[in-house]
């Protein structure tokens, strides 16, 4: 399975929804710098199930076990490898779904890729269960981003079609970015959060399930980074997004938004601004030729509704050959968005930090 991500940091996923743990390894980490393991605690809270009205009612602490990587505190230039423990699988749920596979979901092409070999416990290697190490990966990135004087941040932009605040693309607002990471609901607008959590509860109430839109933002990454073509900045972080599950599409900047404007609207004009070059708007998000030219980096990202939903479905019985129906049982997330929230901000986090080793490399040489 193609599950390792990276060119100077490389992280690699592992493990089973429903096994005896997950992970991640970690190779490529600088060494010398602090790590607080309350830090990645906290950050673990954020993605984690069983918390709110809103989610699976499966309940893990996604407590996190570092095995190697880390001495007296602090990177030791090994790889890092971590482990989270699953302690609150009900396997028995998913035994239906190994012939009657969920619309919406891997199950059917799993089936295809893997012979009826893969685990089918949870969705597996499938399951947004994977998020947890790559959360795990971004809040160990994060630190050392700050110490470079680096921030990302990511909010719901958007649930059932009920829209947030968005970001300013120009400048960062420290107080707004700490109060959003304390939130259970992340988002900019209080008032269009409640409006969200209702349509997520009566979807739930329907046995169904909705989607929604994730922006986040990369403060403070130098003008320079990055190459033209296939190693550009939008390539390297959507090959990152499109690997968390759910994920549908990827935007930066205006995004699609940009075919409904002219040029001179479009356009990001720089100007000198105290002795240094600045941008009067951001409609590229930052980016110009896949090469960062300073100011924040932008994007969205589209993620679909669950396809595990209680309400009866048509799908097919591999083992009668005969369509059939199916209606999930078990605990599922009737909308994943504010969960994979953290877990898109964490991606960033190790995007940006693989990024900026790009130039250490380079200067290094």
């Amino acid at each position: 399975m193609s599950s390792i991500w990276g060119k100077n940091l490389k992280i690699s996923l592992f493990g089973e929804s429903h096994g005896p743990a997950i992970g991640v390894v970690m190779d490529g980490l600088p060494p010398g710098f602090a790590i607080d393991e309350s830090v990645i605690a906290a950050f673990a809270r954020r993605r984690a199930p069983g918390l709110t009205p809103w989610s699976t009612a499966r309940k893990e602490a996604d407590s996190s076990e570092i095995l190697s990587g880390l001495y007296r505190g602090r990177t030791s230039g090994a790889p890092l490898c971590a482990i989270i423990r699953n302690t609150d699988t009900r396997s028995s749920d998913y035994t239906e779904l190994k012939m009657k596979p969920r619309p919406g979901h891997a199950d059917l092409t799993a089936e295809y890729r893997y012979r009826g070999y893969q685990d089918p416990r949870g969705s597996g290697h499938f399951s947004g269960r994977l998020t947890a190490p790559l959360a795990f990966a971004g809040a160990v990135c994060s630190q050392i981003l700050a110490v470079k004087g680096v921030t990302v941040a990511a909010h719901i932009a958007e649930i059932a079609g009920i829209p947030d605040l968005k970001f300013n693309p120009l400048s960062m607002d420290p107080g707004q970015l700490e109060n959003l990471a304390a939130k259970a609901f992340p988002v900019l607008d209080d008032v269009a959060g409640s409006q969200m959590i209702e349509a997520v509860m009566a979807a739930a109430e329907a046995d169904d399930s909705v989607g929604g839109i994730v922006e986040g933002i990369i403060y403070s990454l130098p003008a320079g980074l990055g190459d033209p073509m296939f190693a550009g900045i939008e390539s390297r972080l959507a090959g990152l997004l499109y690997g968390i599950p759910a994920v549908k599409g990827v935007e930066f900047g205006a995004g699609f938004a940009a075919t409904r404007m002219r040029g001179s609207q479009h356009n990001d004009a720089p100007y000198m601004k105290d002795g240094a070059i600045d941008f009067r708007s951001n409609h590229s998000g930052g980016i110009l030729g896949g090469i960062s030219n300073g100011m924040p980096i932008v994007f969205r990202v589209a993620v679909k509704p669950p396809a595990s939903i209680a309400m009866t479905q048509h799908t097919i019985n591999l083992a009668t050959g005969q369509d059939d129906e199916l209606a999930v049982r078990g605990r599922h997330d009737p909308c994943i968005v504010p969960r994979v929230t953290p877990v898109i901000e964490a991606a960033a986090a190790v995007f940006a930090l693989d990024l900026l080793l790009d130039k250490e490399v380079l200067d290094h040489d």
